[in-house]
């Protein structure tokens, strides 16, 4: 809470600062976007069915140009997504950013503080309602339960891109780390977890290579990352330490009228760890997702969005039947997978004005448990749907 205060006071004082100084230096902006929305035979956004308005977003982010190589960019918000993601403000990224001299034809930057984490489609404009192609991203990627994890992170990290002949090549790499809350460690580990997690490091490569005819694009990425586990004082968990290994492949194609993009990953969870009860476990799985999504612009200021997103918990058992014989007791094989078909539709107002509505149907529940222990904590049918209607706007 310490670290959080202070780095909004540097940021409140940047903007301050630098907001009296020349205008052609500094520029902010910011947005505002409030919805309705409701899971139903699921809690996955509320709890019994109910329509809520918990689809807030609000946030203000500005830049300050120092001189030709080196300027500082940061963002603040507040979100409130019901039972999605921790409800509160929160410092997005603040960040130097310095720009290298050409090295054999790549452009280079270095970004220092706390960085945002680049490496899939949308992970860098996942933060900014309307940047993203529908209100909720496919779980199986953007998992809500680690939005702010895999958002931005502390540390440093490069963008590189290069336009040659072939094409346009963009390289990315980043090391660092991300400060937890408690709610972090009950999305990552178990709801019964007393203590907190700390992330380790995460370590991350990308590259994205686009042809000169600029239809289409093709990337991989690949991530690292290692948790460890400080207990409290009444716990049922000892110790533990856990490691993520994820590997992400990326296609986009992009016509006149339409857009096809997918995404695929293969993620390996490990996990050592001693409970009170006298059992020890060791975890060793390997999950499997991915989405396909196709967006047709119907009209300049009308989107249409239909999408198909699949999570398998592991691959080695995908209709989740090993789950019943978990050792802290039974859960249903829907916790074990997850399939969700989307249609959604945007409608531009105004050229800073957004009115967005999608509905989901889904068949699982194996993206709204902890992502290391899986558990039926959080209530769900084996079939369930979830809707949301919202209104963005941004200057």
């Amino acid at each position: 809470m310490k670290r959080f205060a202070l780095s909004v006071g540097i940021l409140l004082l940047l903007i301050t600062r630098f907001s009296e100084a020349n205008y052609d230096d500094f520029s902010w902006h910011g947005f505002v976007a409030q919805g309705l929305t409701s899971s139903t035979d699921s809690n996955y956004i509320t709890t019994g069915n109910e329509i809520t308005t918990e689809l807030t977003e609000i946030g203000i982010n500005g830049s300050y140009v120092i001189n030709s190589s080196l300027s500082v960019s940061g963002q603040l918000v507040y979100l409130d997504g019901g039972n999605r993601f921790r409800q509160g403000a929160r410092l997005d990224y603040l960040f130097l950013d310095w720009r290298l001299t050409r090295l054999f034809d790549w452009q280079v930057n270095v970004h220092l503080g706390r960085y945002k984490n680049r490496h899939w489609w949308y992970s860098a404009t996942q933060d900014v309602p309307q940047t993203r192609p529908s209100i909720s991203l496919p779980q199986s990627i953007y998992y809500d339960g680690n939005r702010d994890l895999a958002l931005s992170s502390d540390g440093i990290a490069l963008q590189s891109a290069k336009t040659s002949s072939s094409g346009t090549w963009e390289v990315r790499w980043s090391y660092g780390r991300s400060p937890l809350a408690r709610e972090d460690t009950e999305k990552l580990l178990s709801p019964q977890a007393q203590g907190r997690v700390k992330q380790d490091f995460t370590h991350q490569f990308s590259t994205y290579w686009q042809p000169q005819s600029m239809h289409w694009q093709l990337g991989f990425s690949l991530l690292q990352s290692e948790f460890t586990y400080d207990p409290a004082a009444v716990d049922i968990l000892l110790n533990g330490k856990s490691g993520i290994d994820r590997l992400t492949l990326a296609a986009r194609y992009d016509s006149e009228n339409w857009e096809l993009t997918m995404e695929l990953l293969r993620d390996r969870l490990m996990y050592e760890g001693d409970f009170t009860q006298g059992i020890r476990l060791d975890v060793d799985k390997t999950g499997e997702g991915g989405y396909l999504q196709w967006r047709y612009f119907l009209q300049n200021n009308l989107t249409g969005l239909v999408r198909f997103d699949t999570y398998d918990v592991d691959r080695k058992d995908r209709h989740g039947k090993q789950l019943a014989f978990n050792p802290f007791g039974a859960i249903p094989e829907h916790y074990g997978y997850m399939d969700t078909l989307t249609v959604g539709l945007s409608w531009d107002i105004q050229a800073n004005l957004r009115l967005s509505g999608e509905f989901s149907r889904t068949h699982g529940a194996g993206r709204l448990t902890a992502v290391v222990f899986p558990d039926a904590l959080v209530y769900a049918k084996p079939y369930w749907n979830a809707w949301s209607v919202q209104l963005m706007y941004w200057f």
